[in-house]
């Protein structure tokens, strides 16, 4: 067997949508915590769809293996990448407070990727399924055998995560 491996890096950091009222909109394509390639910190607030991310992705014969990136250590800068996809100050501090506070302590340079451990098995033991190496695989309709998983939710779960269900049309059934 051959193995042919395959390193992808300076991803876009961002990405541009538009929303059903056909406003655009910044969204981050990993997470919100991705360093910026430093030649493109100074397109923050004048080009930010030109940004790169520090981050990659290890591929072997066509599988993605892992994925990470470095993250930003910095408050300032993450303070501007927040504003940039739209996270104002406020926000920023309700929804991220505890990092950014850390941020303050002088946070050292950092990162990290993931490595898909049962694609590598795949590969090596030449099956072309993930089903065919995990120990516990879901079935066709992605429920799991052993944890009865996906499981019900009751209202005070959806609530809390701000989650709304939308009812069944009759003509949808």
């Amino acid at each position: 067997s051959k193995y042919a491996f395959l390193w992808i890096d300076e991803f876009p950091l961002v990405e541009e949508t538009e929303d059903e009222n056909g406003e655009k909109h910044l969204h981050m394509l990993h997470h919100p915590f991705t360093q910026p390639h430093p030649e493109d910190i100074d397109k923050i607030e004048t080009a930010p769809a030109e940004i790169r991310s520090i981050s990659y992705d290890l591929v072997l014969n066509g599988y993605e293996l892992g994925s990470g990136s470095l993250r930003v250590f910095d408050t300032e800068l993450q303070t501007r990448l927040l504003k940039m996809v739209g996270i104002e100050q406020e926000e920023a501090e309700e929804r991220f407070g505890f990092f950014l506070e850390a941020l303050k302590y002088g946070t050292p340079p950092h990162g990290g990727m993931g490595l898909g451990l049962d694609r590598i098995i795949m590969i090596l033991a030449g099956s072309d399924t993930l089903r065919d190496v995990i120990a516990f695989p879901k079935t066709q309709k992605a429920a799991c055998p052993m944890s009865e998983a996906p499981g019900s939710v009751d209202q005070q779960q959806l609530d809390d995560i701000h989650i709304a269900l939308a009812k069944k049309d009759k003509a949808e059934e």
